[in-house]
């Protein structure tokens, strides 16, 4: 008995990391920065092929960016594992992720603009610009740890857990990309800078109310697992 409670715990804790995976991933990925621009661009430009190794790209930056925050919290799980210090990092993770919901919102689409070169270019060379876009830009590092906090990702122990969780990151990225992609190739005629600028203010909101909730959950020890 004892042996199946072990295994179901650990199964619901495995679970638990690919649904908040799955979200690190589409909160990621989802501001309409610099590559979500690009994806944009490409997509309309060029093709829906061209947009989703653009947004694979990100995804693939945006998972070494994870890995180095997941490395860098799992030396001070000592600290994390202590309820009262877990209960400021969530309030802080809260803060840090409501500033970047006001980042979003108030984000100009046409400064990430790049030009686009007349030729398509092979998919692997969009792929690798995207990424290098990506990685070039490390305060994405403090969205990631404003992640963490709040939704405790990092569990020691459970190796096979934590790759699902990081596997699901990726994913939740792509289901982003894949979705946005899709939608930009359905209205290429109509979706221009005042789409992007409603899509990042969209976003920009739904972060900043989920934030605030968050918060509110956290003072309220109120939990949704």
């Amino acid at each position: 008995m004892m042996n199946f409670e072990a295994f179901w715990l650990d199964y619901a804790g495995t679970f638990q990391l690919l649904f908040k995976g799955l979200l690190i991933g589409i909160i990621a990925s989802a501001p309409m920065g610099p590559v979500g621009v690009l994806c944009i661009q490409r997509t309309m430009q060029k093709g829906r092929n061209y947009g989703l190794v653009t947004g694979a790209g990100a995804a693939l930056s945006d998972i070494i960016y994870a890995l180095m925050t997941g490395a860098g919290m799992s030396f001070v799980m000592d600290l994390i594992n202590d309820e009262r210090n877990l209960f400021f990092l969530k309030l802080i993770g809260s803060v840090m992720l409501f500033i970047f919901g006001i980042y979003m919102f108030r984000t100009d689409p046409q400064k990430c603009i790049r030009p686009t070169p007349n030729s398509k270019g092979t998919l692997f060379h969009n792929f690798f610009t995207s990424f290098l876009v990506t990685l070039s830009n490390p305060l994405i590092i403090f969205l990631f740890i404003a992640l963490f906090n709040m939704f405790t990702f990092v569990i020691p122990g459970n190796w096979f857990g934590q790759c699902v969780g990081y596997a699901s990151i990726v994913g939740g990225a792509m289901l982003w990309w894949l979705g946005l992609t899709y939608v930009i190739n359905r209205m290429r005629k109509n979706f221009g800078l005042r789409g992007i600028t409603r899509l990042n203010r969209t976003i920009g909101s739904i972060v900043l109310a989920a934030s605030v909730i968050y918060a509110l959950m956290t003072v309220f020890r109120l939990s949704l697992y």
